[in-house]
């Protein structure tokens, strides 16, 4: 008799569990690496890096730490909103990087996160989001 085995039935959650944790490890690696090659640069390369994206090094070291995915809520929040991101960036590109910046260094992306996924993203950025009164007046400018 050929029987298989059932699969246990948390296999599932376990599966879910374990490819959470690995995401995580890739983007923490991900993030490492940032970081470690921002501190093989010279000070003066740093401060030259920093000026070209106009801002101060210890901006720039406090967002390579956090990783080039770190603001991708951003851009489901803009989407969420209706907002075009990419005429943001054409036509005020200071504002695009000012919304970046703030939203790498939200410590709020949990909320957000959680928010975007069930839905409510758009009613309830208003209470955590850093961009939010940025976000206001480019809806109002958009009317």
């Amino acid at each position: 008799m050929d029987q298989q085995a059932a699969p246990h039935p948390d296999y599932e959650s376990l599966h879910s569990i374990f490819d959470a944790i690995a995401q995580w490890m890739t983007k923490y690696r991900r993030a490492r690496g940032f970081r470690q090659e921002l501190m093989n640069c010279s000070a003066d390369e740093v401060t030259r890096m920093a000026h070209d994206l106009k801002l101060q090094p210890t901006e720039l070291a406090t967002l390579a730490k956090q990783g080039p995915d770190s603001a991708d809520l951003l851009q489901k929040l803009l989407v969420a909103l209706g907002v075009d991101a990419k005429g943001i960036e054409h036509d005020d590109p200071l504002v695009m990087r000012d919304l970046q910046r703030l939203c790498t260094s939200c410590a709020d992306k949990r909320q957000c996160r959680f928010d975007l996924a069930n839905g409510v993203l758009v009613e309830n950025f208003h209470d955590y989001c850093p961009n939010a009164f940025t976000l206001d007046a480019l809806l109002k400018g958009k009317k």
